[in-house]
């Protein structure tokens, strides 16, 4: 049975009209005769979204008894007997009720999909896995519902419902999306216009990325070659020269004209080294690609121009920058160079820009390089001219100038045997003293036509002219192999002089630096090997590229590093050659590990020394404020107790209250500190439950008095899962604060209200207010905001309400009141998932 095909509606957030496209879909659909269902779809009490449920058939959902009350899911069973061409599944992320058939509803779509039945789904940009902690920054609130971001990827299609931050708003407002009674509060958090800004910039990057993979899948699978100008990618050719910063800024505003243009420069090492290339050049051209959003790249080719033309259809570029020529005319006789030969073979679909600049024919650099090796037209031609050249010298001098004189005769063929040194090496060059010699014996040392030679004389003019030639074929040769040899170590230091960049910047990853390897060499793929000892299996410390080796014999070449570590690249066998720059890249490779683990053991060591700060500043609360009332209940104490006193019944009174205040207070400082300790070390284990925030916000304002609060906690509030006793802490210690800095005379508003998947309860005050540079630090451990005395707390109230309310799974953040005052907003979720999360991640320790 073939799989049933996934299309997705993504939207950026609640209320753009995912549904009502499903439902839109669904509708035109079963107007073409498709068998089309509703298996799940939640209208959320939306008109427009109910309407268009009418005329679909839907599948009964199926009823669970879930801790005393009743809840519906889809019925994944009933959906398959049905066996629909198409079902419609909303809120793809959602979490299933407890006995659910699975744990998440995309794993019921991934049964409806096997079955070979087509699920049209809706999904928000901010509950893919990957964007939450992105998501969590942007608005302050950690989604629990969530989906792997390979289940949305793996769909067949994605269609981006879109709306601008303005128009949602407004739909908000209009009561569109929430009723009447959470409009407000929406709109000042969630749905603030910067928060809806960023969320949609996040779903239309995120969808044309998805494009741009669909797009370089299609062309790999159907060997596409030619350039398809999706979008501007422009690549910058940089040799290493003052030029090149001029390229990269012109590239940069090229890509500025098109929405969504890329640059990318590239450096082409080849073996033979770059013409005037210099490293510190090229690392600050780097630097500055880099800062203006680009990216670097690297790769050796012995022809530039195939090279960089490769690269660029490799990446789906759009244009190649490139600079005018540094030569000066005489120079061209070596070759057109390479921005006229790019221009020549790329073709109609990349168009090549020769930029002017400062060092355009200033004659700085060689002209043109050379390959490594001669290439084989160097080769063909030399034999030519050793071989054919002496023959064809022969001809012009019997017919042309048969009384040039032997001397002259031969200095022309010596020119021949050099020609044929500096094109083709040696071999040619001594075939061409071969043939000359014999050439110059049979035609002009008499007599003629014969191997004889009858002048002694010219026997050692002959023997002279072979043994100039074979030296001169041999230096030229040997000049020519160490040209080579100095041209590859150059390009050899380059590739190193940026590895050691990378390393002092400490700017290179370990996934980058092996990126950096397979780019240049040309490599499939490189993999980081790994064992703890010499019978343990391998393991991958990191790897780039498609299928990488699993261990050092199944690559096609690998460096190892020590016994336990090994360097794998698959793709091609490299020559020994190369195995010096790459050893270099292995043992960075190892350092790049070795750094990022040192990484890891200094956050550890950082959190060590946090705990270590929270000690000493717990030593400090106890030195000194926790004094205050212990004085106070030791005098009242010392004073009852004085037998030269004789005390009221009033006065006893009163001091016993003394007494009884002071312990209060210390036993809230006491639990205060006690409570963040416990924090920071990790010893706080929530116990979710199901709760009702109505059962628990009242047992929270024990501690203030009654008239001082005003509550406003609706019955219909769906249930909480939390650990009832830490989110009572945290509430009490936020109304406590609220209340010490309200106006005098003015109630402190405690109201909750449900919003998607989580309730959310503001305390909201009239007081001074905090300034926005402040917000953040009020949540800090033993911070007092403003001028509040000593005396009235460590600081830790607030500190400690967030800490609680992070390990329940929800949030605390203050905001301004409107009017003046602050506002402290904690959210805490409505489904077990999260809180559940939570649990898992705290060790087994201490409970609340």
């Amino acid at each position: 049975m073939a799989r049933g095909k996934l299309r997705i509606h993504l939207g950026a957030a609640p209320g753009v009209g995912k549904t009502y496209a499903m439902l839109s879909e669904a509708h035109r659909r079963i107007e073409r005769g498709t068998d089309c269902v509703v298996a799940f779809v939640e209208h959320h009490s939306r008109p427009r979204t109910e309407v268009m449920l009418r005329g679909l058939e839907q599948i009964p959902r199926k009823e669970l008894d879930h801790r005393g009350g009743v809840f519906t899911e889809m019925d994944v069973d009933a959906v398959l007997r049905r066996a629909p061409a198409v079902a419609l599944v909303d809120e793809l992320a959602h979490t299933n009720v407890p006995g659910s058939r699975n744990a998440k509803r995309w794993q019921d779509v991934e049964e409806l999909l096997s079955a070979g039945i087509d699920v049209v789904s809706t999904v928000n940009i901010q509950h893919l896995e990957s964007l939450g902690d992105v998501v969590e920054v942007i608005t302050g609130v950690r989604q629990r519902e969530t989906v792997p971001d390979e289940v949305v990827r793996r769909a067949d299609q994605i269609e981006l419902v879109d709306m601008s931050p303005e128009a949602l708003r407004r739909r908000m407002a209009h009561g569109n999306i929430y009723t009447p009674d959470k409009v407000d509060a929406a709109l000042s958090n969630y749905f603030r216009p910067g928060n809806l800004t960023a969320l949609r910039e996040l779903a239309l990057l995120w969808v044309a990325d998805r494009v741009d993979a669909y797009l370089t899948e299609y062309r790999s699978e159907h060997q596409v070659s030619a350039i398809w100008a999706s979008r501007e990618r422009i690549v910058v050719g940089l040799t290493g020269g003052p030029e090149g910063r001029t390229l990269i800024r012109r590239a940069t505003r090229l890509a500025e004209k098109g929405a969504g243009g890329e640059v990318l420069a590239v450096h082409i090492s080849r073996s033979d080294g770059l013409s005037g290339a210099s490293p510190e050049e090229l690392a600050v051209q780097r630097t500055l690609v880099e800062d203006l959003g680009g990216t670097f790249h690297h790769v050796v080719g012995d022809d530039v121009p195939a090279a960089l033309l490769d690269f660029a259809r490799g990446v789906n570029a759009t244009q190649i920058v490139l600079g005018a020529s540094r030569r000066r005319a005489w120079q061209y006789v070596f070759g057109p160079g390479v921005g006229a030969t790019a221009a020549r073979e790329s073709g109609p679909d990349l168009d090549v820009h020769l930029i002017t600049h400062d060092e355009v024919g200033k004659g700085r650099g060689l002209p043109v390089a050379r390959g490594a090796r001669l290439g084989r037209s160097r080769v063909i031609w030399g034999w030519f001219v050793g071989v054919l050249g002496p023959a064809l010298l022969t001809w012009l001098l019997t017919g042309a100038a048969p009384e040039v004189g032997l001397a002259n005769d031969m200095l022309l063929y010596l020119t021949l045997t050099v020609a044929a040194a500096l094109l083709g090496g040696l071999l040619p060059a001594l075939a061409s003293a071969v043939v000359g010699s014999l050439l110059l014996n049979w035609y002009f040392t008499p007599p003629v036509h014969t191997l004889t030679i009858a002048d002694p004389r010219n026997i050692v003019a002959i023997a002279i002219f072979v043994g100039v030639a074979v030296s001169v074929a041999s230096v030229v040769s040997l000049a020519d192999r160490r040209t080579h040899q100095a041209a590859r170590l150059r390009a050899e230091s380059e590739i190193l002089s940026f590895l050691a960049g990378n390393v002092l910047r400490g700017e290179t990853t370990l996934e980058a630096l092996l990126e950096r390897v397979r780019e240049t060499f040309g490599m499939d793929s490189v993999a980081l090997l790994e064992r703890t000892a010499e019978a343990d299996p391998w393991t991958c410390a990191g790897s780039v590229g498609p299928e990488p080796a699993e261990s050092p014999d199944d690559a096609d070449v690998d460096v190892p590093l020590g016994e336990h570590m090994a360097l794998t690249l698959r793709g091609r066998v490299l020559p020994a050659a190369d195995r010096r720059v790459l050893a270099a890249f292995a043992a960075q490779a190892a350092v790049a590990l070795d750094r990022q683990r040192l990484r890891h053991e200094a956050d550890r060591a950082k959190e060590l020394a946090e705990g270590n700060r929270t000690r000493t500043a717990l030593l400090a609360a106890v030195s000194h404020d926790l004094r205050t009332p212990l004085a106070g209940i030791k005098a009242a104490v010392t004073s009852l107790r004085a037998d030269d006193v004789e005390w009221s019944e009033q006065d006893r009174a009163e001091l016993l209250e003394a007494i009884e205040a002071g312990a209060d207070r210390l036993d809230n400082l006491v639990g205060n500190l006690l409570d963040m300790s416990r924090l920071h070390t990790g010893t706080v284990t929530p116990v979710i439950r199901e709760t009702g925030l109505d059962e628990v916000v009242p047992m929270a304002l024990g501690g203030v008095p009654e008239d001082s609060v005003e509550l406003d906690i609706p019955e219909t509030l769906p249930m909480v899962y939390v650990d009832r006793g830490l989110l009572e802490r945290a509430v009490a210690n936020v109304v406590e604060n609220a209340v010490k800095h309200s106006t005098q005379g003015e109630r402190v508003l405690v109201a909750a209200s449900a919003l998607a998947d989580r309730v959310e309860l503001r305390v909201v005050d009239r007081g001074p207010g905090v300034p926005d540079d402040d917000k953040h630090r009020i949540f800090e451990p033993f911070q007092r905001h403003g001028d509040s005395p000593r005396g009235v707390g460590v600081g830790l109230g607030l500190a400690v309400a967030r800490g609680f309310a992070e390990a329940v799974g929800g949030s605390l953040h203050a905001e301004d009141t409107p009017g003046g005052g602050l506002t402290m907003v904690l959210t805490v979720p409505t489904t077990p998932e999260r809180g559940r999360s939570q649990q898992r991640d705290q060790p087994a320790a201490v409970t609340s």
